[in-house]
C-alpha cells in the first residue's frame, strides 16, 4: 500500500510551505493512477512486466494506491549479497523483461523518466545460499528472474510539458544535464547504467555534480560531441567547444581513480560478454537521436539465447 502521504510535523512559518507540497503530491498521486489505469487498460492479458494497480482511494485528502505484493528490488538484492553482480545469464533474463515493459510505454507514447534499480522489483525474493568458491564467499541465487518496472509517478506523455531535469542523478542522460530537451531516448540510457551496474553490482557513475558527472562520461565514453556542447545553455559546463575540466585537480584524480574506458569493465572477452557491452555502447550514446531505440536493442544478438 503505497500513500502520496507527508510526514513530519508542522510549524505555522510552515503552512503555505505544507499546502503547496500537499497539492503538489497529492497531483502527481492522481497523475499516477491515471498512468497506472492506463497500463491497465493496455495490457489486459498481463504481457508487459509493469506492476499492476489493484485499487486506490481518497482517504481524509490523501491518495493511497494498492498493488500487487512484490519483492526485494534489485539494488536491495544487489546490497543484501554483498553487492554481487548478476551473471550474464541472469542480466539478460532480466533485461529482456524490462526492455519489452518500457517499450510498451514508449509505444504507448509515455516515457517513464525514472528508471533505476530501485524501481525494478523482483516478483518473488527467493533464493538458494551456495558458495562461490572464486569468491571465497556466500552466494544469494535467485529462484525466478520474473521483475516488474515501478514507480509511475514521473511518467510523462509524449503531449506533456517536459521538466528540464528528470531522473534519479545517476541515470540522468546527458541531454537532461546539458538541458537540451528530453524524450524516450533518456529512459533507454538510463537503462544503460541499470544493465552495468548488474554487471558490475556497483553504480558506474557514482557522483553528485553535474560537471563530474559529465566528467565521467567523456572518462568512459569519450569526448561529449562537440555540437551538443554547442547547443547548451549550461555554458558554465564548456570552455572552446569542451567540456570545462581540469583533469589534473583532486576531483579530476577522483574522476581517473574511479571510472575507465567502458571496454575495460569487461570481466570477460569472451563473445557473449562482447555483445553486451555492443548494447551498452549503443545505449550510452551521447546523441539522443542516434542513440540506440528498445525496439532495435530487444533485437540484439546480446538476446539471441532467449530467441533460440
Amino acid at each position: 500500500l503505497h500513500l502520496g502521504d507527508i510526514r513530519g510535523p508542522l510549524k505555522t512559518s510552515n503552512i503555505n510551505h505544507f499546502e503547496f507540497n500537499y497539492h503538489r503530491y497529492r497531483e502527481a498521486a492522481l497523475s499516477e493512477v491515471d498512468v497506472l489505469e492506463q497500463i491497465n487498460s493496455l495490457d489486459e492479458e498481463k504481457i508487459f512486466a509493469c506492476v499492476r494497480m489493484l485499487d486506490w482511494f481518497d482517504h481524509h485528502g490523501h491518495i493511497c494506491i494498492v498493488f500487487e505484493l512484490l519483492g526485494l528490488s534489485t539494488y536491495d538484492f544487489l546490497k543484501e549479497n554483498g553487492f554481487m553482480p548478476f551473471s550474464l545469464n541472469q542480466i539478460r533474463c532480466m533485461a529482456d523483461q524490462i526492455f519489452k515493459a518500457v517499450q510498451f510505454l514508449h509505444l504507448n507514447k509515455l516515457t517513464h523518466t525514472d528508471l533505476k534499480p530501485e524501481n525494478i522489483l523482483f516478483v518473488e525474493s527467493k533464493y538458494d545460499i551456495k558458495y562461490n568458491s572464486k569468491m571465497k564467499r556466500d552466494e544469494r541465487t535467485l529462484n525466478k528472474l520474473d521483475v516488474k518496472v515501478v514507480d509511475f509517478g514521473n511518467a510523462t506523455y509524449d503531449h506533456e510539458h517536459h521538466t528540464s531535469v528528470v531522473s534519479t542523478r545517476h541515470y540522468r542522460a546527458p541531454e537532461v544535464i546539458l538541458e537540451l530537451g528530453w524524450n524516450q531516448a533518456c529512459d533507454v540510457w538510463s537503462l544503460g547504467c541499470i544493465l552495468i551496474e548488474f554487471y558490475l553490482g556497483l553504480t558506474l557513475f557514482q557522483t553528485h555534480d553535474s560537471k563530474e558527472h559529465l566528467a565521467m562520461m567523456e572518462r568512459v565514453l569519450g569526448p561529449i560531441p562537440a555540437h551538443l556542447l554547442q547547443k547548451t545553455k549550461k555554458r558554465r559546463y564548456v570552455h572552446h567547444d569542451k567540456l570545462d575540466w581540469d583533469e589534473h585537480s583532486s576531483a579530476g584524480r577522483y574522476v581517473r581513480k574511479h571510472c575507465k574506458p567502458l571496454k575495460q569493465y569487461m570481466s570477460s572477452k569472451t563473445p557473449e560478454h562482447e555483445l553486451l557491452f555492443d548494447l551498452l555502447q549503443k545505449m550510452m550514446e551521447y546523441d539522443s537521436s542516434k542513440r540506440i531505440t528498445l525496439e532495435q536493442a530487444i533485437g540484439h544478438p546480446f538476446f539471441n539465447p532467449i530467441r533460440k
